[in-house]
């Protein structure tokens, strides 16, 4: 029975880290950048990371930014993304391309560029 307790304690403190790593990181990309321009229609910033809508003639792609430590630190202020703001990324698109998923690694605002990611170009 004590075996038992100990296995099924250590499968919990186990399970939630599995599955965070199989969220987060770039297992899901396809390794490679391409280059989208397009109209920001929704914004969710916070942890794990930012996720914003994007509309891409007339496609939607959801673009992961980074955490908010990692955008401040990239030089993105409270409102620079925000709907209606046109905004070009690059970064390595799902390897599901129907998926139109994007980890942005760099974004334009106007001429400006923000590195999220430095080192992964």
């Amino acid at each position: 029975m004590r075996l038992l307790f100990i296995t099924v304690l250590a499968l919990g403190l186990t399970a939630p880290t599995v599955g965070t790593l199989a969220h987060h990181g770039w297992s899901w990309t396809t390794g490679g950048n391409i280059d989208l321009t397009g109209i920001i229609k929704t914004v969710r910033l916070g942890n794990p990371h930012g996720i914003l809508k994007i509309d891409v003639e007339g496609d939607e792609w959801t673009a992961e930014v980074g955490q908010p430590w990692r955008n401040e630190r990239a030089g993105l202020k409270d409102g620079d993304l925000a709907e209606g703001v046109e905004i070009r990324l690059i970064g390595e698109p799902a390897d599901d391309v129907s998926e139109k998923r994007i980890k942005v690694e760099r974004l334009f605002l106007g001429k400006r560029e923000y590195i999220l990611y430095p080192g992964r170009d």
